[in-house]
Order: C-alpha cells, then sequence, then structure tokens
C-alpha cells in the first residue's frame, strides 16, 4: 500500500451531528419530520441527494423546482457553516492525529475524499491542512458517492494506482465508493452495518499503522 484516502465527516472529525442539527432544522421548516434513524441514510451522501431525499420522505418531491431546491440546500448550508464555525483541533477524533502523523512519518501518501464542500474549511480550522498531501471534495466531483469518483481522483492527484490505496470511511456509501474505486476498505464503526468494508475499527482510537498493516 502506497497511500491512505480519508473520508472527513465520521472519520477526521465528528460533523455529521451539525449535518443532522441543519438538516431537521430545514425540515422543521418544510413541515417534514427527520429523526436520526433517518439521518444515518443520509450519511456520505451529497447535499443534493440528501435534499432529494427528505423531499421524498415527505411527500414534497414535486413541490419545487430546481431553483428552488437549490435554495433550499443552500439555506441548510448556510444553517451548517453556522454551526461549525467554531469547530477547533479539540474536535479532531481520538487518535487521527496520531494516526496522520504515522502514515507522514512512514512515507505513505495522504489524500482526502469527502462527500462535503466544506471539506477544505472544516481542514483548516481542526489545524489539519499539513497533514494531507490532497483534498477532493464534492465541489469538484460529479458523481456523488456510492460512486467511486471522489476516491479515484483523489488516487489520480496522488499519483498512486487505486490497487495501492486505502480508503477509509464511516459511512456504507462511502464504503462501496472505496470499493468500487478498487481499493481496499476501511470501516469506521460498526461492523454489522459496515458489512462490504475488508476491515472495521469500532473506534478511532484502534486505528493505527501496526493495526492495519497486520490485517491488510
Amino acid at each position: 500500500m502506497k497511500a491512505f484516502i480519508f473520508d472527513l465527516d465520521g472519520v477526521i472529525t465528528d460533523s455529521a451531528e451539525y449535518h443532522y442539527l441543519a438538516w431537521k432544522a430545514l425540515g422543521e421548516d418544510l413541515g417534514i419530520s427527520l429523526d436520526r434513524e433517518f439521518n444515518e441514510t443520509l450519511k456520505g451522501v451529497s447535499r443534493t441527494e440528501s435534499l432529494e431525499r427528505i423531499l421524498r420522505l415527505g411527500h414534497r418531491e414535486n413541490d419545487f423546482s430546481p431553483e428552488e431546491k437549490e435554495q433550499l440546500a443552500s439555506k441548510k448550508n448556510m444553517h451548517y457553516v453556522s454551526l461549525i464555525s467554531k469547530i477547533t483541533s479539540a474536535d479532531i477524533l481520538p487518535g487521527i492525529e496520531t494516526f496522520l502523523s504515522e502514515l507522514k512519518e512512514a512515507g505513505y501518501k495522504i489524500g482526502m475524499a469527502s462527500a462535503s464542500k466544506n471539506a477544505q474549511m472544516v481542514t483548516r480550522q481542526l489545524g489539519l491542512l499539513h497533514a494531507f498531501d490532497h483534498i477532493v471534495d464534492a465541489a469538484t466531483v460529479v458523481n456523488s458517492k456510492p460512486h467511486p469518483e471522489v476516491f479515484l481522483r483523489a488516487a489520480k492527484a496522488l499519483a498512486v494506482e487505486p490497487k495501492d490505496c486505502v480508503g477509509v470511511e464511516d459511512a456504507v456509501a462511502g464504503i462501496e465508493a472505496i470499493r468500487a474505486a478498487g481499493m481496499f476498505a476501511i470501516g469506521i464503526g460498526d461492523r454489522n452495518v459496515l458489512t462490504e468494508a475488508d476491515l472495521v475499527f469500532t473506534d478511532t482510537r484502534d486505528l493505527t499503522l501496526a493495526n492495519v498493516l497486520t490485517r491488510i
């Protein structure tokens, strides 16, 4: 293996809660009730597709023009950006900084493949921009996860073949994207949910180079 490519939300930092709160607020404005269980189906999914799923949930998918849907997605994003504006290095998930340092010292290339259009901003606020050789976010791709485009773009930017990359994700759609890209898939979360992953750690604290290399 020559490179590790990380998702952002739920892997580097847990900004998923802020996405949930922002979508929940928009849903309430539209008379659509979102719970945490439904929110799980939005993880790793683009903003546009998440909005479509929410509108279908409330049987309102035909109530808005494309322009109005774009405005709704923008409204959600403005709320989300305001919520994450206070994120700091204290919000990096346990063990991640150490793992990134291990990879850097061992000579691996490090990339990010995020479904968030705010990936650069969040990574900067976390103080981790220096840790990544390249960041690909949703603003630069056509197809959202589970399509492999974002991971393939990251591998290309790192000048590494997909078969020599390890992808790290916490969402089902993300794991599917990694596998579709032809990469080794590491899941962070529940083994019973991330069933397509090649390797699963329940906690980011367990994500160490030694733990990974002994299992690949």
